[in-house]
């Protein structure tokens, strides 16, 4: 029986897949460990740089690199049916949320980002479905109300679209602000829940 593949290797492979969805293809990218990104329609990946590469460190130690290089091809395939299996899970979740049957994902998640971005990150995650707060509120809920201008920055960065929801956070005053996926999405994304709550 083949090891399980150890926290380094589990980056090594990256699997790719398009979704379409009524807000257009959304391009989903999964680690062995889980679902790495979603990307807009059109998006180039440049945004979320950190999140495509083949590894979480920006630079892996020579031994790590020696390590990724001489996986054996068990290790390899273990990696990418791991992958696929977190793609395949992604689409149904994500095609499931657009039917209106979903509210909370359950895929397992890779994310890739600084300290600071990952906890915010996981404040998005607690938003409940066709809710909002305020960038103020996710500050709040970080230990500083006074870092809502970070939060703006890190909600920026979200590698993981949609699963976890940065579309839930609006200004203070309620308006709809800067989104990657552009403010048309992000409305019809507030839209969809609410309609979808409403119907029970």
């Amino acid at each position: 029986m083949t090891a399980p593949p150890s926290p380094t290797q589990a980056h090594a492979a990256l699997a790719r897949r398009s979704l379409d969805t009524p807000i257009g293809p959304l391009h989903l990218v999964a680690s062995g460990t889980g679902l790495r990104a979603v990307l807009w329609p059109g998006e180039d990946g440049a945004r979320v740089r950190r999140a495509l590469a083949a590894t979480t460190d920006s630079v892996a130690c020579d031994a790590e690199r020696a390590a990724e290089a001489h996986l054996d091809r068990a290790a390899e395939a273990h990696l990418e049916r791991a992958a696929e299996a977190h793609l395949d899970r992604a689409v149904a979740q994500l095609a499931e949320y657009f039917a209106g049957a979903r509210r909370v994902f359950t895929v397992a998640l890779d994310p890739v980002g600084t300290p600071f971005q990952r906890r915010a990150w996981h404040v998005l995650r607690a938003i409940p479905y066709a809710a909002t707060i305020s960038y103020r509120e996710q500050a709040a809920a970080l230990g500083d109300p006074g870092k809502a201008r970070a939060v703006g920055a890190a909600n920026a960065r979200n590698p993981l679209s949609i699963v976890v929801p940065c579309h839930r956070v609006v200004a203070s005053s309620g308006a709809l602000t800067g989104f990657a996926g552009g403010l048309a999405t992000k409305r019809w994304l507030l839209a969809h829940e609410t309609s979808v709550l409403a119907a029970g």
